[in-house]
């Protein structure tokens, strides 16, 4: 893991650092490798080549079949040995592999072997296998969490580029008078040779488990790596998130030839425009994730790209209802044709959405993934992404058998997208949260956040911040990468809207002893458990919002707690933070009527898109505070 010092300033500062440029590129090289030999070899057994077991209508469906079962396969036995050995030899030994797979290739290419391709194709399929896992294990024992985004909207924007560029080139390669089956061939071995080269650079990354001991039984090791996943439900519930998003991809990009064909009456090239569309915009999607976030996991912008995947997937259908006589097969008439374009508006922004929809997951996934076995649960995931792609077809083929065309497989798709989102986020509420925390901090203020590095990556800790408006705990949730769990006062739930979003994010009621004694020892409790299973605790010790503007005095509650984690030797650093700038807006009181404060009225009333910030203090040792060096301390902050 590098130091702070060596943190790089933004994802494309990464390609400059050895760590992971080498990675990267022995990633790119190897998507770009796996599909230009499945293209070529489609293109070579559907145009030039009959093959009586292998007809050319479903040769596509099949070669795809044949290079996603090692996935089911072996990725369970894959996960085992990427959390056993040193990751970075783990990959040299993956690519010496597919320079042998690739050596078998030039020769099945220059003999039209087309039995000998398809084995290459499945052992390129265990290439990928034996890859993956430790692609995405790599990436959190070198990166902090503040490039863990910007590292995977760079891995997701490459691979989607290889599998454009590796398509593209087999075609051409296919196609060109000057070339044919056998340049493809010595083209998949140099990108093998490079491959490997690239490979060599990659730092040694030792293993999180070398005391693992090896399975034999893939059946029963892909069990028990389900089973692994399922022990932190987040996690688990994300990894069902991206195989859902593979699950909406694989229908899209399944149907893109017969949606040119029979809805825009376009040729080959209208068809690959519409991959080049995609991929551009899964890649732009995948690349905004670091700045939307701020630079940190920020799994709000999830809900925003399911948002996004199911409104134009629907909007696509309706494009395609309205457009006009074919104006000619190829891509130039396409283009002239303006309804057309909104049809390549949805494609790109759908795209797009799905790019936001994943990254933050992946990352998700890495992140709070256990290191002794993320290799593992990253396995799981390629398990399920591979029978979700395959039950993706099955779902295509049942809607096309009862007659559905292709643009209402489309609208089914967006549609059971919504309905699978809002179960996703029901089920984990975190994304729902902060998906609110983002909107707030992005489309309402203008949120800056100074010292954040100051909040623990891990381990339990109190959060201590002055209390200004109703929104305090959504700004606070926002400047965490971490779940924060809250203890604020029961009256705030009754708030409308907010009470419901404060008890979804298991907020902490608290009331005063002597007026609800019951309420006040719970509160405890749940406030000591929570700093017992290693999380964050986030307290407004002034017990209520302050109602001119003025840091009110601490409540010595937030030192009772304290001094319980103390009593069960627990060392637990308080965090001292202020907000600032939010006194005067819609959230806060301030309209005086009746000799009442009152709060969220006129909305506009200080403009939109205010500057508001929040200020980390350095942690502070619970054993020395007192409520008024506390007090103090977030006080010369807000001053600040």
């Amino acid at each position: 893991m590098p130091s702070p010092s060596q943190e790089a300033s933004n994802q494309f500062a990464l390609l400059g650092q050895r760590r992971f440029a080498p990675f990267f590129a022995t990633l790119l090289l190897g998507a770009a490798n796996d599909n230009l030999l499945k293209f070529a070899f489609t293109v070579l057994v559907t145009y030039q080549l009959q093959v009586q077991w292998l007809p050319s209508r479903t040769a596509g469906l099949w070669i795809g079949a044949v290079f996603i079962a090692p996935f089911v396969l072996f990725s369970a036995s894959s996960g085992q040995l990427a959390d056993k050995f040193d990751k970075a030899r783990l990959i040299r030994r993956v690519k010496d592999l597919e320079i042998a797979i690739m050596v078998l290739a030039v020769w099945g290419f220059a003999h039209h072997a087309a039995g000998w391709l398809l084995a290459c194709v499945f052992l390129m399929g265990l290439h990928s296998t034996l890859f993956g896992p430790v692609k995405y294990a790599y990436l959190p024992a070198h990166l902090r969490e503040r490039e863990l985004t910007g590292g995977n909207g760079m891995v997701e924007t490459g691979t989607f580029v290889a599998i454009l560029l590796g398509n593209l080139a087999g075609g051409l390669l296919m196609t060109l008078p000057w070339a044919g089956a056998p340049q493809v061939g010595w083209a998949c071995l140099a990108l093998a040779l490079l491959g490997r080269a690239a490979a060599s650079r990659i730092p040694d990354t030792p293993p999180t488990d070398p005391a693992l001991r090896l399975s034999a039984n893939p059946l029963g090791e892909t069990w028990r790596n389900l089973r692994l996943a399922r022990g932190k439900p987040v996690v688990f519930r994300s990894l069902l998130g991206i195989s859902w998003m593979w699950f909406f991809g694989a229908v899209f990009l399944s149907q893109f030839p017969s949606f040119a064909r029979e809805v825009l009456h376009g040729d080959v090239q209208v068809a690959s425009f519409l991959l080049v569309v995609f991929s551009v915009g899964i890649a732009t999607g995948s690349l905004l994730c670091e700045s939307l976030g701020r630079r940190h996991v920020e799994i709000g912008l999830v809900p925003l790209g399911a948002l996004g995947m199911s409104l134009f997937a629907i909007d696509l259908y309706f494009a395609s209802r309205s457009l006009p006589p074919a104006s000619g097969p190829g891509l130039r008439d396409f283009l002239a044709a303006a309804p057309n374009w909104r049809v390549l508006a949805d494609l790109a922004l759908l795209s797009l959405s799905t790019g936001l929809y994943s990254v933050p997951m992946y990352a998700l996934v890495q992140w709070r993934s256990q290191p002794s076995h993320r290799a593992r649960i990253i396995a799981a995931n390629n398990i399920l992404n591979a029978l979700f792609m395959v039950a993706s077809a099955g779902f295509a083929s049942c809607l096309l058998g009862l007659g559905c065309s292709v643009p209402q497989v489309f609208l089914c798709t967006g549609l059971l997208n919504a309905a699978v989102a809002v179960y996703i986020f029901l089920l984990v509420p975190e994304y729902l949260l902060r998906f609110v925390a983002w909107v707030l901090t992005h489309l309402v203020y203008r949120f800056q956040v100074q010292g954040a590095a100051a909040i623990p990556a891990d381990g339990p800790a109190v959060l201590v911040c002055n209390h200004v408006s109703f929104v305090d705990a959504v700004l606070l949730m926002a400047a965490s990468p971490r779940p924060v769990r809250f203890l604020m006062d029961h009256g705030m739930f009754r708030t409308p809207l907010l009470g419901w979003l404060f008890r979804l994010s298991r907020a902490i009621p608290v009331a005063p002893r002597e007026a609800e004694p019951q309420v006040y020892e719970a509160a405890f409790e749940q406030a000591l458990r929570t700093l017992r299973d290693g999380d964050l605790l986030a307290i407004f010790p002034e017990g209520s919002i302050t109602r001119d503007g003025r840091l009110q005095a601490f409540r010595p509650g937030v030192l009772r707690i304290l001094e319980r984690a103390q009593a069960e030797g627990l060392a637990v650093p308080v965090v001292p933070m202020a907000l600032t700038d939010m006194w005067g807006s819609f959230f806060s009181r301030i309209e005086v009527r009746q000799g009442r404060n009152v709060a969220m009225v006129r909305p506009l009333r200080r403009g939109w898109m205010n500057r508001v910030g929040l200020r980390v203090g350095e942690p502070l040792q619970a054993g020395k505070l007192s409520c008024e060096s506390l007090r103090d301390a977030v006080r010369r902050l807000a001053q600040a």
